[in-house]
């Protein structure tokens, strides 16, 4: 038989009062999960891929489990879904590991390092040996983190005056997260963490200066040219733009077999989909925009040459956080000059 309690969850300034998951007997033959997303419902790249991802996984398991997707704010906020799954409040979640910095050190890694591994060496990371150590981090929290969509590099971002040079980050206000985020602080910027959906808002009142968000077709709905129309390209911030998804521990490990493959299929399946559209749907709607008012604008050389150290002080500052945060960034590190010994010289260059 079914049992179900309630508990209340705290996230944020508010408290909600959430059913925790249904414990389901040896009779039932569906797990029905919610998915808690840090989305705005159907965001061109992650919201759609976690609608696409639940509907995969629904048909994949001809109903064994049946997932219900939950745009951001609906049960809980953006930055609230690792806390909803810690909980065991619900099943499932689809959002991003560099949100997670202020309780895992090295999670950003699993999302996007800047100047660091392309989408497609960052799977060849993970299948040999990134995903283990992405277990091992996200143990303790109860949590199984799998890949689930990619929106590939990411532009610098949107910025209401031009960047010149390094000196026109002093005293910016940008919306950034991540390591990315990190850097543009060092620059001189003031990093400030603002969900998607709420970025035109704050970009409007002059809460921020600028955004720093994805690719052009997943930035083109929020219209952030009409305030911000200088868009700085090709952006150092986020080369790689990894969606998770997340399932609580408990339940993945209460999978049969045959279950928890379907489910890794379908995510590493939606993963290579989304990155692929993401290239073709990028550089149509870079022109619309351009039509519609954006003005790209080519990084500085003298952004890169400051970043550039920045970014590995960076990852040289985690590895000393902890042990497994040192493992973590020496894979990473093993991993990007293997990638890079080849596309050094695969790669045809203009």
């Amino acid at each position: 038989m079914r049992m179900r309690t309630t508990r209340r969850l705290a996230l944020g300034a508010a408290a909600v009062t959430l059913a925790a998951p249904a414990i389901v007997g040896a009779q039932s033959a569906v797990r029905r999960w919610r998915m808690v997303t840090s989305w705005n419902k159907n965001l061109p790249g992650p919201g759609v891929s976690a609608e696409r991802l639940a509907q995969r996984v629904t048909e994949m398991s001809q109903g064994e489990i049946a997932i219900e997707v939950f745009a951001a704010g609906t049960i809980v906020p953006a930055f609230g879904v690792m806390d909803a799954l810690t909980s065991g409040a619900v099943e499932m979640g689809h959002t991003a590991a560099l949100f997670w910095a202020g309780k895992l050190a090295a999670a950003p890694l699993f999302t996007t390092v800047p100047f660091g591994l392309s989408p497609t060496a960052h799977i060849g990371w993970l299948a040999g040996g990134g995903q283990a150590l992405w277990d091992e981090l996200y143990a303790p929290l109860g949590v199984k983190p799998l890949v689930g969509g990619n929106t590939g590099p990411s532009a610098g971002g949107w910025f209401k005056r031009d960047i010149a040079s390094v000196a026109d980050f002093k005293g910016l206000r940008i919306r950034a997260t991540g390591l990315g985020g990190e850097v543009y602080t060092a620059l001189g910027a003031t990093a400030i963490a603002i969900p998607p959906a709420d970025t035109y808002a704050a970009l409007e009142r002059g809460v921020i200066d600028a955004v720093e968000l994805l690719g052009p077709v997943n930035d083109a709905p929020l219209g952030l040219q009409r305030i911000a129309p200088n868009y700085l390209v090709p952006g150092f911030n986020k080369p790689n733009g990894v969606s998770e998804t997340l399932v609580a521990l408990p339940l993945w490990t209460a999978l049969p077999e045959h279950l928890r493959a379907i489910v890794a299929a379908a995510c590493q399946a939606e993963h290579d989909v989304a990155l692929g559209e993401a290239e073709l749907a990028n550089g149509r709607s870079l022109q619309a925009l351009i039509a519609l008012g954006a003005r790209p604008r080519l990084l500085p050389d003298d952004v890169v040459l400051a970043a550039r150290p920045v970014a590995a002080q960076l990852l040289q500052r985690l590895a000393t956080r902890d042990a497994l945060s040192a493992r973590i960034v020496a894979s990473y590190a093993e991993a990007l000059t293997a990638a890079r010994a080849w596309t050094a010289v695969s790669m045809l260059k203009g």
